[in-house]
């Protein structure tokens, strides 16, 4: 007899059904979920300083920063929540948050 294929978890719709350590269910999923224009502040890059190393890239939890054909990076804004993790984790200094109104 042929096993049942087995469904794929649903996200969890009450707090008891969450996993210890929040699972996260489907990969990537962060790629559906457009900010738009909530936020309040948004990372503006300097080339002049930034050494292509990618650490904007790495430390990005919503992964809206790219690469760009001339090796510098630059944010998705309608991706990016405006969390600074970026310009935090820039040592060169490169990436400064600016307020959304400037």
């Amino acid at each position: 007899m042929a096993k049942k294929k087995t469904e794929q978890k649903a996200w969890p719709e009450k707090w008891h059904e969450v996993n210890p350590g929040c699972m996260v269910f489907a990969a990537g999923n962060a790629a559906n979920t457009k900010t738009g224009s909530w936020k309040s502040q948004r990372p503006v890059w300097d080339n002049a300083k930034c050494i292509k190393c990618g650490i904007c890239y790495i430390f990005c939890p919503e992964a809206c920063i790219q690469d760009t054909q001339d090796g510098f990076y630059e944010a998705n804004l309608d991706y990016c929540k405006g969390c600074g993790i970026c310009a935090h984790e820039c040592w060169p200094g490169a990436i400064v948050m600016r307020e959304e109104e400037e």
